[in-house]
């Protein structure tokens, strides 16, 4: 059995995992702790993911990373290769797929924060930025961890999206989800299964944790 397709879609989750961490971390704060009058048009366009169908996210994609798009043009002007059916292009079609995913835990945690922790900080002469590292991360602990879980099984597995902008190049773009599907679809069968299994323990395993980290 080929694990290739399996490293694949780990490295694609680490790395998923550790961009949305840090990016899903100050836009929650902004969703939650700062007043603006588009904030209900930005939440919902930030959650657009959850409801789209991946094959759909995946079209727009496709057409904003190819060659005659705005990202891929830049891309490839830019490190001289194209953008479309490359490991890079599969990790941003991740990142937008999972924002959401990572977004909710992590707002649910913050909105959990009591208001007056952050006014007595304010109080004491903190700035926003400190408040955010020093009083709302340490106090959102459990919600970071439980981003960080979803997004990576989530991430483990993706198809729809990846297929549309990454294809099934092997060794590069072909990660195990879509390595179970050729499976099937070649009459493979007893390689889907042995696929399949390698993701049932992993999933499980951080199903677990999220439940362990609900109650908190």
């Amino acid at each position: 059995m080929d694990l290739i397709p399996l490293i694949l879609s780990l490295k694609l989750a680490v790395i998923t995992t550790a961009i949305l961490i840090v990016l899903a971390a100050p836009i929650t704060y902004g969703l939650v702790f700062i007043r603006f009058r588009a904030k209900t048009f930005v939440e919902a366009f930030i959650n657009l993911p959850i409801v789209l169908p991946p094959t759909v996210l995946g079209f727009y994609l496709l057409i904003l990373l190819g060659p005659k798009g705005t990202v891929g043009r830049i891309w490839e002007g830019l490190i001289g290769y194209p953008l479309l059916f490359s490991f890079s292009s599969i990790v941003i079609a991740s990142l937008v797929y999972n924002l959401p995913f990572a977004i909710q835990p992590l707002k649910a945690s913050f909105e959990k924060i009591d208001t007056r922790l952050i006014e007595s900080s304010y109080v004491l002469g903190l700035s926003r930025i400190k408040t955010f590292f020093r009083v709302i991360l340490p106090n959102a602990t459990g919600g970071i961890v439980a981003s960080a879980i979803l997004v990576f099984v989530h991430t483990m597995g993706e198809f729809g999206v990846i297929l549309m902008v990454g294809g099934s190049i092997p060794d590069k773009t072909k990660v195990i989800s879509i390595a179970i599907y050729e499976a099937v679809e070649n009459l493979k069968y007893q390689e889907a299964f042995y696929l399949s299994m390698t993701l049932v323990p992993v999933s499980y395993i951080f199903l677990l944790l999220i439940n362990r980290l609900s109650p908190r």
